[in-house]
């Protein structure tokens, strides 16, 4: 079930056999012709679903006039996709910088927190994860991606850490004060087996912030465009950050990632203090617009609650599930056992799941344009793998 990689490429994935040629909806279908049912939307990314037809057709016209230009000039697809970004997003974040990815967002956001305030020290909650670049596993809340740090020269970046418990709002105050430069957080906790940090928890953080005068930032490069039940966590909670972080699902599979800012870090940017050569580029940006248009035509927010709760009624009576965390489309199942073979014996049955940096659970992040049958079909398939 797990496949070799090229030799001409560094083995640092675990792969499945499985060659997707082809997808629809929450469909992908292999080289062999073998048809999988897809709750792992490519990590979090085909919100819309695979190939959604009018993404393609945003993608195609795109390419036929330009595939690519800098930020050296202005771009109408570019100007689409702010003007659309800027009314989706929760009010005041309507500043968009553009980049490349999840990681990258994440990495501006800590640069502009320390910026903002003046000052080096950033507030993580345990079992956070904000990306691979050198800044964002110093600020991991995940030990073995902080251990990589350290073996990569970060120690520095380590010290001006600090991890709190993510399960422990109470304790959150007094770790703010005025040494703090900013605090980021994944407001439903991707790897860290889909834990929603909870409302309380953010309104906390907004307070301590406030009180401090540190920066709060949003990590949604995963649970954001529409995964929660409202394009933004932020908005699905009613705590509104400083920052806000998205990529994964913004761009339907092209790499995009956007950094949304609040007007008061916003001032604090000058012509010059950030770039990027392909962020911003033409050819993902019509595909992010056509796909956030998507998202808002389709209501595939609210389609997400719903199949939230028909997922979770559907496992309540399972035994072997001691529960579901998460919130909208982005839940964890925790299991009574290790997660690895159920995972394994529901891509026997072709069906796709995520795994989570706690073994027991199996992690869910479907298209939002999951069919009520195909929620079915998981829930009898994991019913009689289980079983």
């Amino acid at each position: 079930m797990l496949t070799q990689a090229n030799p001409a490429e560094l083995p640092v994935y675990a792969r499945l056999a499985l060659q997707p040629e082809r997808g629809a909806g929450a469909t992908v279908v292999g080289a062999d012709g073998r048809r999988f049912l897809d709750l792992y939307g490519g990590h979090a990314v085909a919100v819309s679903g695979h190939c959604h037809p009018r993404v393609v057709a945003a993608i195609r016209e795109q390419a036929e006039r330009l595939l690519f230009y800098s930020n050296a000039v202005p771009l109408a697809s570019r100007d689409r996709l702010l003007t659309i970004l800027a009314e989706m997003a929760p009010k005041p974040l309507d500043q968009v910088f553009l980049v490349n990815s999840g990681a990258e967002a994440n990495d501006v956001a800590l640069q502009l927190a320390r910026r903002t305030t003046g000052r080096r020290r950033i507030v993580v909650l345990e079992g956070g994860f904000h990306g691979r670049t050198l800044a964002t596993l110093a600020a991991s809340g995940i030990q073995r991606y902080r251990d990589l740090a350290d073996s990569s020269g970060g120690q520095a970046l380590l010290d001006l850490t600090v991890v709190a418990p993510w399960d422990r709002p109470e304790r959150l105050p007094a770790l703010i004060d005025e040494t703090i430069a900013g605090v980021i957080v994944e407001p439903v906790q991707g790897l860290a087996g889909a834990r929603d940090v909870g409302a309380e928890t953010l309104r906390t953080l907004r307070r301590a912030c406030d009180a401090a005068g540190a920066v709060l930032i949003f990590d949604e490069v995963q649970c954001g465009c529409g995964r929660t039940g409202a394009f933004t966590a932020a908005q699905a909670t009613g705590v509104t950050p400083d920052v806000l972080t998205l990529a994964k699902g913004i761009a339907a599979g092209l790499p995009m990632g956007a950094v949304l800012l609040a007007p008061r870090i916003a001032r604090q940017v000058a012509q010059g203090d950030l770039g990027t050569t392909f962020g911003g580029g033409p050819l993902p940006c019509a595909a992010a617009a056509a796909n956030l248009e998507v998202i808002r035509d389709e209501d595939l927010p609210g389609r997400a609650l719903v199949l939230e709760r028909r997922l979770r009624r559907g496992l309540a009576d399972l035994r072997a599930v001691r529960s579901i965390s998460g919130r909208g489309l982005l839940l964890g199942v925790v299991l009574d056992r290790p997660a690895r073979p159920v995972q394994l014996a529901l891509f026997e049955r072709s069906i796709l799941v995520g795994s989570a940096n706690d073994p027991s659970v199996l992690r869910l992040l479907p298209p939002l344009v999951l069919t009520d049958g195909e929620a079915d079909h998981f829930i009898a398939a994991l019913h009689e793998v289980l079983s």
